[in-house]
């Protein structure tokens, strides 16, 4: 399957991308069809310098059948020459761990008065399988790991 994408050149820290056409099966920075355009991500968005793009031959080889990858389809989309892909919906990223738990009991509780107890009560069952799941099978391995030690113990003179 052919896939027009971004390989990595320059120095360490100092990244500049060539939009290739390369078999999907290719490495990444490896061996490709055809170089189509190129990309510097250390430039500002506002200079032409940035992205720099053939569009008769990107167009020639969406045609043929290649399909961009989803940073390459959003250059493209910002050129105008395909279509620009969905924007991810990825809110919980920019939340530590500790306050994302914080936030989603908040929303179960908010939406509703009445659905308060139900929430509360809910939330200790899920927490207590999961507690006393890790409880047991630790026991469970420890036990496995002590018998073949001892039967080990008794082969090794056995072999003198």
């Amino acid at each position: 399957m052919l896939k027009i994408r971004l390989s990595m050149g320059g120095a360490k820290k100092r990244p500049v991308y060539k939009i290739v056409v390369a078999d999907s099966r290719f490495p990444r920075d490896g061996r490709f069809i055809e170089k189509v355009g190129f990309f510097n991500p250390l430039l500002p968005k506002t200079k032409k310098e940035r992205v720099n793009l053939e569009v008769e031959r990107i167009k020639h080889w969406i045609s043929k059948g290649a399909k961009p990858t989803l940073r390459v389809s959003r250059i493209l989309g910002e050129a105008q020459i395909y279509p620009m892909p969905p924007k991810g919906n990825n809110p919980q990223k920019a939340i530590p761990k500790k306050d994302r738990k914080k936030d989603k009991s908040e929303g179960e509780k908010s939406p509703a008065d009445g659905t308060k107890p139900v929430a509360t009560k809910e939330e200790p069952k899920k927490e207590a399988p999961k507690a006393a799941t890790p409880k047991a099978e630790p026991k469970k391995e420890e036990v496995k790991k002590e018998v073949p030690k001892a039967k080990a113990k008794k082969e090794e003179p056995k072999k003198k």
